[in-house]
């Protein structure tokens, strides 16, 4: 009997020994290929020397020293690097634990800002329907993820919701891409003047949408609209990479290719390549100097920010991924992933839709081409086609109610930034056994 509570206590799970690359081995000597990194996390693979080593050389030196005490070498490296990284002025980095956590700071960051330079009626927060920013409560209020929300309900503080931005699903027949941006940047618009301009602190969005709806990428300049509506309102752009960002979708921040800064950015996942828990917020000038130059400290903290070894195993995966240039190889093999399950699946009838940016892709699954209907719920084909997929030795992060919170299936992949060109083949041709094993064409 485990004493474990793990997230479905009824399923008998295996365990894991060894890693290795993108592969995986459980206790009974089988071997897996991670396909998606986990959650979006390991983007080095498993077991990598060198950042094995800067961890074991962080504990030789110290491993932790309490933030209300103390700095470090490794954390100030650590933010230097991200700040001169980053777009535009995002150059005070805020170090937590994981992804809720980075956007509970940015919440509570965005308010103090506000409260600091005497608006303290800015309070409401705008997000996206169909997106998830953590599990935590305040995270899972601004969220969209509808069945993640309904048990808690009770318990979140009111949030605001407009469309997301979803081409496959909502923009209209005959309009082009940049139609549909400035539909949706209206629609953001009219929500901020229904609240009040002034009563608004924050539009919040993931840069590409993750785990809720599929890798779902901005259209045309969607973004660069919703910035400008930002800006005519004061509103703050917090924008949401904890799953893109780090290099996922071939930049080391999303919003690079969008040509957007946002006043927050949320970070963690591939920050830390899953070697040691971290995540990070990471604001501009003109919010860190409002915090200084008022009250002078951020209301907010958690016991193992600025965490030395997650700092170091952090610092260590960065630079690996820069000296090697591996966003050049996410590129390239994310082009490849895409084209090779078009090129497996294209003329099966169930294939809705290929989409994303570098290695993080995403397919959905429909019950009619041509409609676009979804499959029914109650097969719960997301769930068959993980099973199917580990039965072939395949890991992917597949999930139900990728429409409307009930409706639709998807599977996410996020493969290491280190694989290869026949890596991504195998993975290919594993998920398409798959697919024919749960969907028959």
């Amino acid at each position: 009997m485990t004493h474990v509570f793990h997230r479905n206590p009824k399923q008998t799970m295996p365990v894991a020994v060894a890693g290795q690359g993108i592969e995986l081995v459980d206790s009974t000597g089988r071997h897996y290929l991670d396909a998606s990194g986990g959650a979006a996390v390991s983007c080095l693979g498993h077991g990598h020397p060198r950042v094995i080593a800067a961890i074991k050389a962080q504990l030789d030196t110290i491993a932790y020293a309490h933030t209300s005490f103390f700095t470090t070498e490794v954390s100030e490296t650590l933010a230097r690097t991200l700040a001169e990284a980053a777009p535009g002025d995002l150059d005070h980095v805020y170090f937590v634990s994981g992804g809720s956590e980075a956007v509970e700071a940015a919440l509570k960051l965005a308010r103090q800002y506000f409260v600091e330079t005497s608006q303290p009626q800015r309070r409401h927060f705008i997000a996206r329907r169909q997106s998830y920013h953590g599990n935590t409560l305040g995270a899972l209020a601004i969220g969209g993820n509808a069945w993640r929300r309904e048990p808690f309900l009770p318990l979140l503080v009111p949030a605001h919701h407009v469309s997301p931005c979803y081409a496959y699903r909502d923009q209209a027949g005959g309009e082009t891409d940049t139609q549909y941006a400035q539909r949706l940047a209206d629609e953001l618009e009219a929500k901020i003047l229904e609240l009040g301009p002034e009563t608004v602190a924050g539009f919040v969005a993931e840069t590409v949408v993750g785990a809720t709806a599929g890798a779902v990428p901005p259209v045309a300049d969607y973004l660069k609209r919703i910035r400008a509506v930002c800006d005519k309102y004061g509103v703050l752009l917090i924008l949401d990479e904890v799953m893109s960002g780090m290099g996922r979708t071939g930049y080391l921040f999303a919003c690079e290719e969008d040509g957007v800064v946002p006043d927050i950015v949320t970070i963690a996942k591939g920050l830390g390549a899953g070697y040691q828990p971290i995540g990070a917020m990471l604001s501009t000038a003109r919010i860190y100097d409002a915090i200084v130059g008022g009250s002078g400290f951020f209301q907010h903290g958690h016991t193992y920010i600025g965490h030395a070894t997650a700092c170091a195993a952090a610092l260590a995966v960065q630079q690996t991924i820069a000296e090697e240039k591996l966003l050049d190889n996410v590129l390239a093999r994310g082009e490849q992933l895409r084209a090779r399950l078009r090129e497996a699946l294209g003329d099966h009838p169930n294939l809705g839709d290929v989409r994303g940016r570098g290695l993080f892709v995403g397919v959905e699954f429909v019950a009619d081409r041509a409609t676009k209907a979804t499959l029914d719920p109650a097969r719960k084909t997301h769930a068959a086609l993980k099973r199917a997929c580990v039965e072939h030795g395949l890991l992917v992060y597949p999930m139900g109610g990728t429409v409307d919170g009930i409706h639709g299936d998807h599977v996410l992949f996020a493969p290491p930034f280190i694989c290869t060109a026949a890596q991504i083949d195998n993975i290919v041709d594993r998920f398409a056994q798959a697919v024919n094993t749960v969907l028959p064409a």
